[in-house]
């Protein structure tokens, strides 16, 4: 194996949600070897910082001489510099510093300030040396002097960053009021926007952190950088939405959540299987759709339809009994894995889905699983629309959910568990209830 190697130039955080440990985490996760040059040793945790050391600038360098002597480095992200003799200690390397990612931290999550006064003026400095500089728009504002507060003014900012000699400039948009968060790439000739929705949620230590860890780790792997921004920001956003409840404070980023859900996907897809076979031997021909049944299972941390497994083909009726058409696939049945992820934004405990015939009997046998039934009327809106609808008329999180449909818009009945043992014996008291 000879996996890229990124140096990580940064504060410590012995809360372990940010600095050199959230950048040696999401490089590892990121599939490169990550290597670090301490500045800093803060006392820290979720509630704030205690105290911070600075290490003698001869120490810091003495690290970095270290890992550039021996490694092959493909990318370097710097995080807390402190003062402004380590921001020029990092000048003076960064002709040896390939694909440089500057985080210009400033301000801890929790408000705390991690960079002297003194030093703001020197980022400019090392801001010119960087392949990308990656300012929030609070630091964003201290560097460039001007107010930001919406995504014009971003781009303009971006833009001054570029002028003082960056080859880019990614202002971050977490900072500004609003639904959605917009960040903004600016190059010489071109400025991308990226959208995704703002998670309503304080665990947000270590995010800048982990944003240009990943970012630094894609540009050595050679990824070109509007497509190593854009991964960035997916796996910020997706870490965010699956933050870790740790410590007293607010929590912290999920940094290998992506790596996660990855691992996730041969066991979700395996119990997809497992549902399959025992619904086979179960003979459940009575609740199978006209157009078949749709099994379906969600990984952990899924987010998207191809991250949802499914009998390809559905399960159909047959003369010898029901069959599934072809294996377990994911992204195979993107309308339920639809409804299953709009499901998830109510109960993310919720991982596995099958669809039952809409018939009359069927639907009185939904009493006997024990659990809130949801009933929604097909008016026109998207299904995941609908789910939420159907959420709005029950107490807790429903076991079935009921689609009565409308003209042009068939009926559906489906039923909802965390596991695979849940589902399949739903779906048996289900089949016991309606009868053979």
């Amino acid at each position: 194996m000879g996996p890229p190697v990124v140096l990580s130039i940064a504060g410590s955080d012995s809360g372990g949600g940010a600095g050199i440990q959230a950048d040696l985490k999401t490089m590892e996760a990121g599939g490169a070897f990550g290597t670090s040059a301490i500045t800093s040793v803060t006392a820290q945790n979720t509630t704030g910082v205690q105290g911070s050391h600075l290490l003698p600038i001869d120490d810091i360098d003495a690290q970095i001489r270290a890992v550039c002597a021996d490694f092959d480095v493909a990318g370097v992200k710097t995080g807390m510099l402190a003062t402004s003799g380590v921001i020029d200690l990092v000048v003076e390397w960064a002709d040896d510093l390939p694909n440089l990612v500057v985080d210009p931290v400033m301000v801890a999550t929790s408000g705390d300030r991690l960079l002297a006064a003194e030093a703001e003026d020197a980022y400019e400095r090392l801001v010119a040396e960087a392949a990308v500089v990656t300012p929030n728009t609070d630091e964003a504002e201290v560097l460039t002097g001007r107010d930001i507060d919406d995504a014009e003014d971003a781009a303009a900012a971006g833009r001054e960053l570029v002028e003082m000699g960056a080859e880019a400039a990614l202002v971050k948009g977490g900072h500004v009021p609003g639904d959605e968060i917009v960040d903004v790439l600016v190059t010489d000739d071109a400025a991308t926007t990226y959208r995704h929705d703002r998670v309503a949620t304080e665990a947000t230590h270590g995010s800048g952190c982990t944003l240009s860890s990943a970012i630094a780790t894609r540009l050595a792997h050679g990824d070109e950088l509007v497509e190593a921004v854009a991964s960035g920001i997916d796996l910020l956003a997706r870490a965010v939405r699956y933050n870790l409840d740790v410590g007293e404070g607010p929590g912290a980023v999920h940094h290998t959540v992506e790596l996660r859900e990855a691992a996730a996907g041969a066991a979700t897809s395996e119990s997809v299987a497992d549902v399959v076979a025992a619904l086979i031997e179960s003979d459940v021909t009575p609740l199978v759709p006209d157009a078949g049944m749709s099994v379906a299972g969600a990984t952990p941390y899924a987010e998207r339809p191809d991250e949802v497994a499914a009998v390809d083909g559905r399960i159909a009726r047959t003369l010898d009994g029901p069959r599934p058409n072809r294996g377990v696939r994911f992204g195979a049945e993107p309308d339920l894995a639809r409804r299953l992820l709009a499901v998830r934004e109510h109960d993310p405990d919720r991982r596995f889905a099958v669809t039952c015939r809409p018939s009359d009997a069927v639907v009185d046998a939904l009493e006997s699983l024990a659990g809130p039934v949801a009933t929604v009327e097909a008016d026109g809106a998207h299904p995941e629309a609908r789910i939420d609808g159907a959420f709005a008329t029950v107490e807790g999180s429903p076991v079935a959910i009921v689609d009565r449909g409308a003209v042009g818009v068939d009926g559906s009945v489906v039923v909802l568990a965390d596991d695979d043992t849940g589902i399949t014996d739903r779906i048996e008291t289900l089949l016991e209830t309606v009868g053979h």
